[in-house]
């Protein structure tokens, strides 16, 4: 004879059956959904990072000239 267990003595009922249907449905679509945007964020992390580089790259190859004081901001004596 079989094992008895809540799983063989009890069948799910219809209702729980779609229950059940829908449930890991819209689990699979969330976990697919969840991996695309942990994927799309790491490619644009990854340009961003990238446009950084050659920006600092270029900032680094043309340094800007110190800019001149003004005597606007100065108190008089």
């Amino acid at each position: 004879m079989a094992r008895l267990t809540k799983d063989t003595l009890f069948k799910p009922t219809r209702a729980e059956s779609k229950h059940a249907t829908t449930d890991s449905a819209a689990r699979t679509i969330l976990e697919t959904e969840a991996a695309a945007r942990q994927k799309k964020t790491e490619r644009l992390r990854a340009m961003r990072l990238e446009v950084e580089a050659a920006a600092e790259k270029q900032q680094a190859a043309f340094p800007r000239a110190a800019k001149a004081k003004s005597a606007r901001g100065k108190k008089k004596a």
